[in-house]
């Protein structure tokens, strides 16, 4: 039998893996769940993609941040919201596009991109000071409650435009429950991470913000990454970018937000640094063509600025 001690040493890096387990399923079970709920009640695809798709990929981020700041690690959930931001785009959106050309309705995409493209504009000016005040947190979530509340409106106003009755059948019922057990999963997600990547940061002397800029960040992005790619397949490529960039607007604006006002942030402006340029570098790749076809060299070029990143990462961190 294993010692006590083994048993203690390997215990975070199960517990991380546990916890990358539940997200990825988790995150797939309320993706279908809450897509097939909003698909009976006659909402398009592209606006499941960037509120219902991109609150559910997005939940394992919230769990880490309000889980985080209640223990008094906020940075944690900084490192993670902006990290999984560069991973959504830069590496999840880099690697989709490696599959071939990817086609896009531009006015639908171009609509979500500037919101995702201001959040870390915003977040540069307030950690300037190397803090995120309370204050601050209430102008994140102002400006996400005012984005949120135009998609709403838009969704509404599409559901009454609808003609289709709606569809009484068992699949209402099958798609709740893939939503309340995904949310469960999710849930046990951010408990395992935080739990996983706080006990490693302290072990190998790093901190709390490299940690959720990198390893937790991959980990909580596991959604996003399933539904880039089984957009792809389906192709409603649409939906698939939708979601990523949805993701980036709840992280940026929202779930950093709710984590700076459970716990207020301190970090160094040079530790930040990395994670919102390579944000910004990538969402300036990622902006819609005019003909609204992604070629494949730029998923090679978001490729490059995520490995970029995470050198700068590992390097400041060394």
């Amino acid at each position: 039998m294993p010692s006590t001690d083994a048993i203690f040493t390997a215990l975070p890096y199960l517990a991380l893996a546990l916890g990358l387990a539940c997200a990825a399923g988790g995150g797939e079970l309320f993706v279908s769940g809450t897509v097939g709920i909003a698909r009976w009640a006659r909402v398009t695809p592209s606006v499941i993609a960037a509120t219902i798709a991109a609150f559910a990929t997005s939940s394992p981020e919230l769990t880490v941040a309000i889980q985080s700041a209640l223990a008094g690690e906020p940075e944690l959930s900084l490192g993670d919201g902006l990290g999984s931001n560069v991973a959504n785009i830069a590496l999840i959106f880099g690697v989709a596009l490696l599959f071939g050309p990817l086609a896009v309705i531009r006015a639908r995409v171009t609509r979500d991109f500037w919101v995702a493209a201001a959040a870390p504009a915003v977040l540069c000016v307030m950690l300037i000071d190397g803090s995120l005040s309370r204050a601050e947190a209430a102008v994140l979530l102002t400006g996400f409650a005012l984005w949120f509340v135009k998609i709403t409106l838009e969704a509404i106003a599409q559901r009454r435009a609808a003609t289709a009755p709606l569809d009484e059948s068992s699949g209402f019922l099958r798609a709740l429950f893939d939503t309340l057990v995904g949310l469960g999963l999710l849930v046990a997600a951010g408990s395992l991470i935080v739990f996983g990547a706080s006990e490693i940061a302290r072990r190998f002397g790093l901190s709390d913000f490299i940690i959720g800029a990198t390893l937790v960040a991959v980990g909580t992005s596991t959604p996003e990454l399933a539904t880039a790619l089984i957009a792809r397949i389906r192709r409603q490529d649409d939906v698939g970018f939708g979601a990523l960039l949805g993701s980036n607007i709840f992280n940026g604006l929202f779930i950093i937000g709710v984590a700076a006002a459970i716990t207020p942030i301190q970090t160094s402006e040079m530790e930040a640094a990395p994670a919102l340029v390579a944000g910004i570098i990538a969402l300036a790749l990622a902006y819609p063509p005019r003909n609204g076809v992604y070629r494949p060299w730029r998923g090679v070029a978001l490729l490059a600025v995520y490995a970029a990143y995470l050198a700068a990462v590992i390097a400041d961190g060394s």
